[in-house]
């Protein structure tokens, strides 16, 4: 029996260190952004394509003018409501971070503590950012008015408020293949990096596992909104026969073909859209329009 007990120390031992060390927060190589001069112009069309207003601004801000990212936008899911950050560039919210800092909270969901984020911040479609486009969002992050509200803290039960445990869910999520595996042309490439990167069209528009993990079997087939009230749409060419012009048209203007108008976070969505280049646009469109 004493043995045996040995035995079992040693394998609760052995097991201990495998899952802290599977669970590690792995951030990514430390020379991705050597070289890289972040352009604050070209930023502000990344942080247009991301929607980053819509989940950063305060709920109620309306006012125009340069995004105050001062958080709290809530965010209601089945683990828990998560609560955004203020990313604005003061000592409450990223002031003073490196672009290795964002291209590691982007890219990997790791904080500057070396601490798992929660993927609200959808860092499962951000993996796939070109280190030029995270180089110029800081440069254009740190243009922006900032803002001393404090960040609030994630309404989380046992267990998801362990962020450790997050390691174990990005073994299974974190995943930097293309849905689309074969673009064949400069504009579907566009396209396919817009939707699956930047834009993370897939975060909303495709359903999700048990453990809240995108179903990439379902790409864009349509998804019980997170909060339990109704549903986000399909955006499938197989579930939706607006032509690609249309669908540029609808992320420029906000109008589908039926004449009804964006609602909820759309509209957020759309007023990103709208400030990219036609070709932008049109190349989202392509991209929705090719999915097998």
């Amino acid at each position: 029996m004493r043995n045996l007990l040995k035995i079992l120390i040693v394998i609760a031992i052995l097991a201990a260190v495998a899952g802290w060390f599977l669970t590690a927060p792995r951030p990514v190589s430390d020379d991705l952004f050597d070289g890289l001069t972040g352009d604050a112009n070209r930023g502000a069309l990344v942080f247009a394509a991301g929607g980053c207003r819509g989940c950063h601004v305060a709920p109620g801000d309306k006012s125009e003018g340069p995004a105050l990212l001062s958080g709290g936008y809530r965010i209601v899911s089945p683990f828990g409501t998560f609560i955004s950050p203020n990313i604005s560039p003061s000592d409450a919210g990223i002031g003073g971070w490196s672009v290795a800092d964002l291209g590691n909270a982007l890219m990997a969901g790791v904080s500057p503590r070396g601490q798992h984020y929660y993927p609200a911040l959808p860092y499962t479609a951000y993996q796939r950012m070109a280190p030029q486009d995270v180089t110029d969002l800081g440069a254009y992050l740190d243009t922006l008015p900032p803002s001393d509200v404090a960040s609030q803290p994630h309404e989380l039960g046992f267990p998801f408020n362990i962020r450790r445990g997050l390691g174990l869910w990005k073994q299974l999520n974190m995943n930097p293949d293309w849905v689309l595996a074969q673009a064949g042309t400069p504009e579907l490439e566009r396209g396919r990096y817009l939707v699956e990167a930047v834009a993370h069209c897939g975060e909303c528009h495709t359903p999700r596992d048990a453990l809240g993990g995108l179903d990439a079997g379902q790409w864009m087939m349509g998804a019980p909104n997170p909060s339990g009230k109704g549903t986000i749409p399909a955006i499938h060419p197989s579930k939706l026969d607006w032509s690609a012009g249309d669908i540029a048209y609808y992320l420029e203007s906000g109008f589908t073909p039926d004449f009804d108008a964006a609602g909820g976070q759309m509209t957020d969505v759309v007023q990103g859209m709208a400030q990219l280049p036609a070709e932008d646009r049109a190349a989202i469109a392509a991209y929705l329009k090719a999915l097998p």
